[in-house]
């Protein structure tokens, strides 16, 4: 993204529009999507953006992205999948409640046929 950002704004320069760095760092911000939405707060909060090096914001949004990746890498590695294991006792139950069931089934027949 910055390099793209990058080409334009040189591109401009050549057609004779300029922008401050303060519009360039605010343009940047503007244009992240809503899952950076906390760390643009944070930045605009604890940083004069005036005085904010074009260099460093891209610094601390790249830091930003890595932390995220690093916590999702760790949320998908601590879920664990957990198995059953069947065995000869929960099949006997098992034919204990089909019988269970074929017999309600069959008592809500002979109800209907009265």
């Amino acid at each position: 993204m910055f390099t793209r950002f990058t080409t334009i704004i040189n591109s401009l320069k050549n057609l004779a529009k300029s922008y401050s760095n303060q519009e360039l760092v605010r343009k940047i911000l503007r244009c992240l999507s809503k899952s950076w939405t906390p760390k643009v707060t944070a930045i605009e909060e604890a940083k004069d953006l005036s005085t904010l090096p074009l260099e460093q914001l891209l610094g601390s949004l790249m830091t930003h992205e890595t932390t995220m990746k690093n916590h999702e890498n760790v949320e998908v590695k601590k879920k664990k999948s957990i198995a059953f294991k069947a065995s000869k006792e929960d099949s006997e139950s098992d034919e204990d409640g089909d019988v269970a069931l074929i017999t309600s089934q069959f008592k809500r027949f002979l109800k209907n046929q009265k």
